[in-house]
């Protein structure tokens, strides 16, 4: 027993490392001050360096830990595959919504009760995302590999896929970015998988890598950039075919004249069949059921996010 023992303990020096982790040096210089930790130094160990880390020269540096610490993180997590959720950041919770309505009446306001009117038809999109988002975290929580919920971790229909995916016990996942306005994470993120991004490319990848379908809200500028760009890579073979679903087709067909483009021939007549249109979350779920041969959720799946 003791031999056994000593072979074990023997063998284990076979799997030591041979230098200290970075992890360990940068523990042991904060350990020990030099006089030379001061500004304009070139003592700090490069790694921990972050007036070296952001030199205009490390660009190609910065980009590629854009791009690993959001992979290593996932996949430490065991996420294989994603349902990504774009829409306005604008868009506001229903009870929310009715409560500036409410205030708009009562200072008589014709143009701010216009503007609530709006937001409170609007709000259904975040209602419906929510329970989306729930229907999917509910009926695929115990497959070998669930389908998590991505965002661009922001308030709107981000928050609403976050906050569907957190009320159905489920981990998401949100992909925020530096922005002056509009952008700061939403409370419903699973905490190690709440990134922050500096580069758009980066955060753009990263929607794609994971995501076997993507759903898109209406929204502005930036939700249309991001689904014209996956349009795009679909129409040019430079992604796999996955489901994408527009959900409200009367906002979709008065925003965009579909019809036009294939007359004046600026897509083919296949290319309208790139995506699909949806109303409710139950029939979006249906779409991808149908696409992918999974089990239809239960039918109580939804209902709590729409209490």
């Amino acid at each position: 027993m003791n031999k056994q023992r000593l072979l074990r303990h023997k063998r284990s020096h076979l799997t030591d490392r041979n230098f200290p982790s970075a992890g360990e040096d940068a523990a042991l210089v904060a350990k020990e001050p030099s006089p030379y930790d001061q500004p304009g130094s070139s003592y700090k160990l490069a790694f921990t360096d972050t007036e070296f880390i952001l030199r205009e020269e490390m660009r190609a540096v910065r980009m590629q830990l854009e791009l690993l610490k959001p992979e290593l993180i996932q996949t430490e997590h065991g996420i294989e595959s994603t349902i990504v959720i774009f829409g306005s950041a604008r868009v506001l919770p229903r009870d929310v919504a009715q409560q500036r309505l409410t205030e708009a009446m009562a200072r008589d306001d014709d143009a701010a009760v216009a503007r609530a009117r709006m937001q409170l038809d609007m709000s259904r999109y975040y209602e419906e995302a929510r329970r989306f988002a729930t229907i999917v975290t509910r009926a695929t929580c115990d497959a070998d590999a669930p389908l998590v919920v991505v965002t661009g971790g922001g308030p709107g229909i981000m928050e609403a896929g976050n906050r569907g995916a957190f009320e159905a016990h489920g981990k998401s996942v949100g992909l925020n970015i530096v922005l002056q306005h509009e952008q700061y994470p939403n409370p419903y993120i699973t905490p190690e998988l709440c990134f922050q991004f500096h580069y758009f490319a980066l955060r753009k990848m990263h929607f794609l890598m994971r995501s076997v379908a993507l759903v898109c809200f209406p929204g502005g500028f930036g939700t249309l950039d991001e689904l014209f760009e996956v349009l795009t890579l679909t129409q040019a073979s430079k992604v796999r075919r996955r489901p994408i679903l527009l959900f409200g087709e009367s906002f979709w067909r008065k925003l965009i004249n579909f019809d036009f483009l294939v007359e004046t021939g600026m897509i083919s007549p296949e290319d309208v069949h790139l995506f699909h249109f949806v109303e409710t979350a139950e029939q979006a779920w249906t779409v991808l059921t149908q696409a992918f041969e999974l089990e239809s959720p239960q039918e109580d799946a939804g209902t709590e996010a729409s209490e």
